[in-house]
């Protein structure tokens, strides 16, 4: 790797160390709750994603305690690391301009970067091993040998293994490679097919996880391509457009996109393998992004994964009105994620759940647990049950309630947990009032009504009496906590 300049590792290890302090002090949100379950009852896969993001919960945890510090511990670090390697591939794709440090800074001034390294979800394995495939790959195109395509395959297996999007990695090195005249003569040597098999050999693990439970993840996310609602696009677009604007921060989203205009025409022209890299693996997954909008929403953290790339091209753009953009780019997007923290930690839920994401998703769990704990107390239940898995989750993780949390709901009958003694057991039901007031009945010999709680303003809850039967649906005994001696 090459030298970087000293205030850039500076930056980097003091970003790092208030990511971390941001990252014990927010409270955990519902889907890192879930993750947090994944990371305790490990498998080659689960519904919704590929595994990583629940082996890197648990390696965080093994280290640091379960806490939510433990919880997102190797995020803040995969991206300190991630930036040291995009810097590096930044550096070798464009020499001598400085392009390494400005590449990495513009990409932590994202707020997809500077909130997704506080958080824990698959995307953040994701990015870091898109990077490092990155990384090799910008070996590669500057005259790297056969070693680097090894370095580029694990990645790309390791990125799969994190989300399913991983696998435009691997078409846009393929991609790559046919485009690029001077990189064609390694499609008949093995590096690049070897490498491919060392991908598949990583992500096997998925495939036969899939295979013995029925295809269910490769359905539920692959059943998202299909989607075709013309009629709907241009909302879905505008949508798309709109939260990448936020997410990126508006002048690095337009950087950006300025860059990997000038990356397309530098590639056009030229074939020129730095260049058509960056223009590849930025275009190719932006234009499955655009063709899924035309049937579906696309959540705005999905494209994530083009801004590595992205902020590399930007940073090659030379015209005088986008390199003085480059600072206030900067200090909007810097600006932007410091507001997100301090709202997260030092004043937290101060806005209305209803203009507000975080209160809406952070606020009152710990009050909601309170409340469910006396009622529990109050109807002798010998336990505490949701059907919706981030309720389950965020109730599992809060010690007050002193009775086994149960989760009743299909996707649990795909995890490796004990299954629930329910029948002829009294218990008591928390259910959102967003989901209505039709119960699954399945479980529950009885099932009664008997009171509403709350998390402040963010969401109200009905509470039930139920009494268990056999489930005809899956219910399972949740993990707690494990406390440190």
């Amino acid at each position: 790797m090459r030298r970087l300049p000293g205030p850039f590792l500076a930056a980097v290890a003091a970003v790092t160390l208030l990511r971390l302090a941001v990252s014990a002090l927010a409270p955990l949100s519902p889907d890192e709750a879930y993750y947090w379950v994944w990371s305790r009852a490990l498998a080659p896969g689960y519904l919704d994603h590929p595994p990583m993001v629940a082996l890197w919960i648990r390696a965080g945890t093994f280290l640091a305690g379960d806490t939510p510090f433990g919880v997102r511990l190797l995020g803040p670090l995969s991206v300190a690391l991630g930036s040291l390697l995009l810097a590096d591939a930044a550096d070798r794709l464009l020499p001598g301009r400085g392009a390494g440090w400005q590449a990495a800074i513009l990409l932590n001034a994202t707020l997809l970067v500077g909130a997704g390294a506080v958080i824990m979800t698959p995307d953040t394995p994701l990015i870091f091993f898109w990077t490092l495939a990155l990384w090799g790959l910008a070996r590669i195109a500057t005259g790297g040998g056969a070693a680097w395509f090894a370095v580029a395959g694990t990645a790309v297996g390791l990125a799969m293994a994190s989300k399913y999007t991983g696998i435009l990695l691997a078409a846009g090195i393929g991609v790559w490679l046919l485009v690029t005249p001077r990189l064609r003569p390694w499609l008949v040597r093995p590096a690049p097919w070897l490498a491919l098999v060392m991908a598949a050999l990583v992500f096997s693990p998925v495939v036969f996880w899939n295979a013995e439970h029925g295809w269910a993840g490769f359905f539920k996310q692959g059943g998202r391509v299909g989607s075709w609602e013309p009629a709907r696009a241009l909302r879905f677009l505008g949508e798309l457009i709109g939260s990448q604007i936020g997410l990126a921060t508006p002048l690095v989203f337009a950087l950006c996109v300025v860059g990997t205009g000038v990356a397309v025409r530098r590639s056009w022209q030229s074939r020129e393998p730095a260049w058509t890299l960056l223009a590849t693996l930025t275009l190719l997954p932006t234009a499955v992004f655009v063709q899924h909008a035309f049937g579906d929403r696309v959540q705005g953290n999905w494209p994530a994964i083009i801004y590595p790339s992205a902020a590399i091209a930007a940073v090659g753009l030379e015209a005088a009105f986008w390199r003085r953009l480059f600072r206030p780019a900067l200090a909007l997007g810097f600006g932007v994620t410091a507001v997100v923290y301090v709202q997260a930690t030092m004043l937290p839920f101060a806005l209305p759940a209803s203009i507000d994401p975080i209160t809406r998703l952070l606020s009152g769990w710990p009050g909601l647990a309170d409340q469910v704990a006396a009622a529990a107390k109050r109807e002798a239940a010998a336990f505490v049950v949701a059907d919706q898995y981030g309720i389950a989750a965020e109730l599992a993780r809060q010690p007050v309630i002193g009775v086994p949390v149960l989760a009743t709901e299909r996707r649990w009958a795909l995890f490796d947990l004990p299954p629930a003694d329910i029948e002829g057991r009294d218990g008591l039901l928390v259910r959102s009032m967003r989901r209505g007031e039709d119960v699954d009945t399945s479980p529950w010999a009885e099932i009664a009504e008997i009171g509403h709680v709350s998390r402040g303003d963010a969401e109200e809850y009905r509470l039930y009496r139920v009494r268990g039967r056999t489930a005809g649906t899956a219910v399972v005994v949740l993990p707690r906590p494990l406390a440190r001696d």
